[in-house]
Parts: structure tokens; sequence; C-alpha cells
């Protein structure tokens, strides 16, 4: 790492301040749910819990952040036992008894209210049962986590017809599931030692650059045909560059991990690719949605700037500097770190808002919902904690 020792010092202190005396203390203050177990992460600017239902995602999410922290950071006991309520919580209301699969949006007292057609819920519950699973040693929970993983992949792997939104007129696939199954196969193999991690992301691995990946275009698809063609209509050409820069520090840590130097170079060219694309020249910050041949997007909100793209930007762009020694990574580091810190967080309330117009500027006040919880924030600052003091502990 080449910062200069001020920078160096600089970005430690914000990334260790921002995780343990603001994000997590905000989400265990306001978001625990001390009557029923889980979160609530539907909250004000302030903290006030503004609607009650339990997005599952949020919860599993919660959970694996707090295992996280108990294994890799500090035995705080009190960490452990609120994951381990979070995952009573999972395991009692958030799994639909008639079919195994999970529900996406329950009631505060865990009455189900919504099943989507994906399975995500089941890939952020693995990961929490797995973290669990390391920090007990409960082989029950590591048995939670292979199922789940295991339903998961099944559920993307075998769809029928019948559980798809769209006919078979024009088949697509997502770069959600494999860039997904990396992130999870990857948790699991490092938390319960899973034996089939390695064959998930390898084939995971193997369909993104066959089919997601455009060197001819210097592109990282969104939605593409069953074969990876490019679909010329709007889901088809439009593009989620935090999502594709989140897949890409997916694959650099996979060829860190296994010292495949090809393997970091395709993640920097991923990054190199979709940041060209989402980088927004005239404000700062990642666009939501571009389209692939530079048309009008459909959808209303793509100029917006949501927290999560920003802050996969920030890993990948560290994680690229750190492992290649790249300046031009450092300066983006620096251009995507700046921006969000000067226009995210909330010196009032604490925390970070969620959605900003294209210049920056404040859409909402909202703290958390369905979607934004204790996740892509304290991950993100976790992440680079550990990248800039491999030795950090709390």
């Amino acid at each position: 790492m080449k910062f200069d020792a001020e920078r160096l010092n600089a970005l430690i202190t914000t990334y260790r301040l921002g995780l343990f005396e603001d994000t997590l203390p905000f989400w265990i203050s306001h978001a625990v749910d001390h009557e029923h177990g889980g979160v609530m992460t539907c909250l004000d600017r302030d903290g006030t819990v503004i609607d009650t239902d339990k997005g599952v995602w949020q919860q599993g999410r919660f959970v694996w952040l707090l295992g996280e922290l108990y294994n890799n950071v500090h035995q705080h006991r009190p960490w452990l036992e609120l994951a381990q309520d979070g995952a009573r919580f999972l395991e009692e209301y958030c799994v639909d008894r008639s079919d195994g699969r999970m529900w996406f949006q329950v009631t505060r007292d865990g009455k189900p209210i919504r099943k989507r057609r994906y399975a995500f819920s089941e890939s952020f519950a693995a990961i929490a049962f797995g973290e669990l699973a390391q920090a007990t040693g409960e082989k029950r929970y590591a048995n939670q986590a292979i199922s789940c993983f295991e339903r998961f992949v099944k559920h993307h792997t075998k769809r029928n017809q019948a559980e798809s939104k769209f006919t078979a007129v024009r088949p697509t696939k997502s770069l959600a599931f494999p860039m997904i199954a990396i992130a999870t196969a990857r948790q699991l193999l490092d938390s319960i030692g899973y034996a089939k991690a390695d064959h998930w992301i390898t084939r995971s691995l193997d369909e993104i650059f066959r089919h997601f990946l455009k060197a001819e275009i210097r592109c990282v698809m969104e939605t593409v045909g069953e074969n990876g063609d490019i679909i010329d209509h709007f889901d088809g050409r439009t593009l989620n560059p935090g999502h594709a820069i989140e897949a890409a520090w997916f694959v650099m840590r996979e060829g860190e991990l296994r010292q495949d130097q090809e393997l970091i170079a395709t993640g920097c060219r991923m990054l190199d690719w979709m940041w060209q694309r989402g980088w927004d020249q005239m404000h700062g910050g990642i666009l939501y949605f571009v389209d692939v041949n530079g048309l009008p997007v459909q959808e209303y909100w793509h100029d917006m700037k949501f927290w999560w793209p920003q802050c996969e930007a920030i890993i990948a762009t560290l994680m690229a500097y750190r492992l290649t020694g790249d300046a031009k990574y450092a300066t983006w580091h620096g251009q995507i770190h700046d921006w969000f810190h000067q226009h995210f967080p909330d010196a009032d309330s604490g925390e970070c808002f969620g959605y900003l117009h294209r210049d920056g500027t404040q859409s909402s006040r909202i703290k958390g919902n369905l979607w934004k919880g204790p996740f892509h924030i304290p991950r993100m600052q976790l992440m680079c904690l550990q990248m800039l003091q491999p030795d950090f502990k709390r």
C-alpha cells in the first residue's frame, strides 16, 4: 500500500470511527427488536421506526455482520447474542414450511407477507448461519448454512417457467445469481469449510466470463440472453455499474485467494470498464443505471446516487490498488471515497442517507427500508479497514 502516511491514517480513522462509533451503534440502538427478535430496518433520519415490517434480506445480513465482527475483529459477547437472537427469528419466522423457501418480507412478529421469485433471502441466511457456526461451534448452524445455500443454487439453476414473471418468448439471465453464488460460497468456505464451495465459485466465474463480459465493447452486462447474447431492448441494454463493480471485486478477491494473477487482472478490467461507464463526469459518484449503447434509460431513477454502488466502488478501487499498485486506482479510490463521505453521512443523526439526486443533494431523509440496512456500508468500512491495516483488531 503506497498511500502517504497522512492519507493512510486518515482513511483508517474514517473507516474505524465510521463503523464502530457511527454505523454499528446506529443500527443496534434503533433497529434491534427486543420484543419479537430480529431487526426493524425501516427508519427515519433519527432512527425512528416508520414501518415495522421486516425484510428477510436484512435479518440475514445483520446476523452475518455481527458474526463476522465477532469472528474476525473482537469476540464481543453482545454481538454474538444479538446474532443468535436474529438467527432465531430467521429460523422461526422466515421460512415457508410448505416448500422450504424463505420469505422476503414478514410482519414485525413474523407473519409472512411476501415471497420473491428469486432466492436471495436464502443466500444471506446462509452466510449468517455460517458465521454463527464458526462462532459457536454448533453443527446445526453449519447444517442450516449448507441447506440455505443449496436451496439458493437449486432454485436458480432448476427454475421452471411457472416461477418466472416473464414468458418464454425472450429468455434472459442476470449477473446477480453467479456473482452472489461466488460471494456466498466464499463466505461458507471461510466460515465452515463448505466442501462444494470451490465448485460453485469456479462454475460461477466461468459463467460470468463466458456470458457477461464483453471485451469487444469493454462492458459487464447485467442481463443477457441464455447464451450470453446482448438483447437490444430496454432490459437487455440496461447496465448497473455498481453491481458490476461489486462483481469485479469478488473476482479480484478470488484471484488473490487462489493466487491467480489472471483472475486479478480480469477483475481489474471489469472495474476499468464499468468505472468508465458509471462514474458521473458531471457531478461525481456512480450512476445507478446506464444504457450499453448510450441511449436513454427506461428507469426514472437511473441517474440517482444510491448508497450501495458507492460502497462497492470504494471497496473495488482500494482492492485493485492494493493488488496492483497502479496509481490510477488510488486516484479513483480517492474520488469515490471523498464523494461518498462528502454527501452521504448525516452528521446530525448518524449513519448515512441512502438516496441522493444526481448532484448529491438529498432525495429522501430515510435511513433504512427493506433494501437499505446494516450491510453495504458496514461491510465497506470493515473491508477497507482490513485492507489498509491487515492486523486490525479492536
